[in-house]
């Protein structure tokens, strides 16, 4: 969190227009996807992640993909990327929005037993055959971890951005742009 919090500190100097947006706070909340679920039997995936990070603003939160005891998953995941039990998301509180934000999705990559395990779970057992899981199954392949940033949904919640066409160049429908023209925000 330091680096995050460095980094709006560097953006308030240079803009201090920024200072009306809350600080990073330090201190980050860990909690399972059970754990969520326990808390707001009634409310969706989402709504729980909303619901708990609105009172946690960085939360990281642990086991995405794998069923819970009420029988369904708080979100997919490929059974062929990371181990559901040792993955999870880094969320944010986005205040522009009132939602949270992912800013960084991050794991451990499957070993064989996961990965046999979570295909068999996933109903995915043809891929067994593909090159990639063959090679893994046959523990060919050295175990590895990984995560990424969202450097995008970064960059608005640095900068108080309501869309992410605010930082991000792409391709937008007329829909879209109608709606953000109506907000009165400029997509790139």
């Amino acid at each position: 969190m330091g680096a995050l919090r460095d980094t709006q500190a560097f953006l308030r100097s240079v803009f201090p227009q920024l200072s009306v947006l809350p600080e990073v706070p330090e201190e980050v909340t860990f909690v399972s996807s059970q754990e969520l679920e326990d808390l707001y039997p009634g409310l969706t995936p989402k709504e729980r992640e909303n619901a708990f990070v609105k009172e946690h603003p960085v939360t990281f939160l642990m086991g995405i993909g794998g069923k819970l005891k009420s029988g369904q998953p708080h979100d997919g995941r490929a059974p062929d990327y990371d181990d559901w039990n040792l993955n999870g998301d880094l969320l944010c509180w986005d205040s522009v929005n009132g939602q949270a934000i992912e800013l960084s999705s991050m794991g451990i990559r499957v070993s064989p037993q996961v990965l046999d395990k979570q295909l068999t779970l996933a109903g995915c057992d043809e891929r067994r055959e593909l090159p990639f899981h063959k090679m893994l199954l046959n523990g060919q392949l050295p175990l590895t971890m990984g995560g990424g940033i969202g450097q995008s949904r970064l960059s608005m919640l640095l900068l108080g951005k309501a869309h992410i066409g605010e930082v991000q160049v792409s391709l937008w429908d007329e829909e879209t742009m109608a709606a953000a023209d109506a907000s009165g925000i400029i997509l790139l």
